[in-house]
């Protein structure tokens, strides 16, 4: 639950943009470590950064694991 200027906000990991490592290791069960590997790929497009904080795109992380096998 996010609070902003009073309104609070409930916003389920499945619909959000983007997700934290931790929430993408919630989300999909892998570990984090090998989040962070898989967002070192060269020519990756699975993360953004906002400051020094890494978010993975949820789609793209989503196409990512539907198109490669684990490792």
């Amino acid at each position: 639950m996010y609070t902003h200027h009073n309104k609070e906000f409930d916003v389920r990991i499945s619909e959000k943009p983007t997700l934290t490592v931790y929430e993408a290791a919630a989300y999909t069960g892998i570990g984090i470590e090998k989040l962070v590997k898989m967002s070192e790929i060269p020519g990756s497009d699975l993360v953004i950064y906002v400051g020094k904080k890494r978010l993975f795109k949820r789609k793209k992380l989503e196409e990512f694991l539907e198109t490669h096998d684990s490792a």
